[in-house]
């Protein structure tokens, strides 16, 4: 296991088995979200996806919380008060594309394991992820409209994906609390297990991703967010062909993907099949033999090349 220095305390790396766990660390606040974290977050998510060594990446939160959300806190003492509007925007697109974005885009499965409460940003940011596990215990909350906010960090488009837009309205306009085998009926997580068995589970849902095809399931990632965007079927189908044909096991002039699995490309010797012998090489056809055969400027009357000049001579003398 390689710890990773991320610049702040308020986020936590490793790397292990070809997995990146970044774990949000700030649980005397239940893990809100502050600027030092989401810089890190951002930086470390970049790195994760250009590391080789690194197939799967795991997001989770430290303390018995997965993430509070947005610092309301540090919001209302006006942290940012010296940036106007316009640079706040910017900054907020910014992080918003660094973080969840990537969690959803970048081609390498992502895993969200939630311990406990996951609520607002916090819960767009586990919804960015491809799959989503939760303790028994956990508790989610779209929550923006108990603080007076509209939402952000993409929960609006992945939460109207996952659940439909009416339900998703729902969770938003009434922003209650949901168990986690609520969440899980809805098909808001995965799978629930116990308290202490998520890093467990979560770990071992990772190491099994990342010991899989990672080409296959880096295109499966980008075939599945374009049927998400709404491209047209052709289109789908089309980028599915190009991507299923490229990924397998190998055929004659493909070359073998390392990172498949070894008994995916298992190839059965078979003996090579015997040449069929020719008409004049065979006992059971009766044939003159060579030194006797008739010939024509060279060659055997019983060939086509040799009758084609048998006929060429028999047109000769007519004339």
């Amino acid at each position: 296991m390689a710890a990773i220095e991320t610049g702040t305390q308020d986020l936590l790396v490793r790397v292990e088995d070809g997995v990146a766990v970044l774990t949000m660390n700030r649980p005397e606040r239940r893990n809100a979200l502050s600027p030092a974290m989401l810089e890190a977050l951002g930086r470390a998510l970049e790195d994760a996806e250009a590391d080789d060594d690194v197939a799967c990446v795991v997001l989770t939160g430290a303390g018995g919380a997965f993430c509070a959300g947005g610092d309301v806190k540090a919001m209302a003492e006006g942290n940012d008060a010296e940036m106007d509007y316009d640079a706040r925007v910017a900054v907020q697109r910014r992080s918003q594309r660094a973080t969840a974005g990537r969690l959803h885009l970048m081609p390498k499965p992502t895993i969200a394991a939630l311990p406990g409460a996951a609520a607002g940003a916090g819960l767009s940011l586990a919804l960015a992820c491809d799959l989503r596990i939760a303790a028994r215990g956990a508790i989610l909350s779209t929550a923006f409209a108990r603080v007076g906010l509209a939402g952000d960090f993409g929960g609006t488009w992945f939460l109207t994906r996952l659940v439909g837009s009416a339900r998703a309205r729902e969770l938003y306009f009434l922003s209650e609390r949901l168990s986690a085998e609520e969440a899980e009926r809805l098909g808001i997580v995965n799978r629930v297990v116990d308290d202490e068995r998520l890093e467990a589970e979560a770990l071992a849902l990772a190491a099994r991703l990342a010991a899989g095809p990672r080409i296959a399931l880096r295109y499966m990632k980008e075939n599945l967010n374009r049927a998400e965007n709404g491209d047209e079927l052709g289109e789908c189908m089309d980028l599915e062909a190009t991507h299923h044909l490229h990924t397998g096991p190998p055929r004659s002039g493909r070359r073998l993907h390392a990172e498949a699995p070894a008994d995916l490309h298992r190839q059965v010797a078979r003996p090579a099949r015997a040449r069929r012998p020719a008409a004049h090489e065979r006992d059971d056809v009766e044939h003159p033999s060579h030194t006797t055969l008739p010939r024509e400027n060279g060659l055997p009357l019983w060939t086509k090349s040799g009758r084609r000049a048998a006929r060429r001579r028999d047109c000769r003398d007519d004339r």
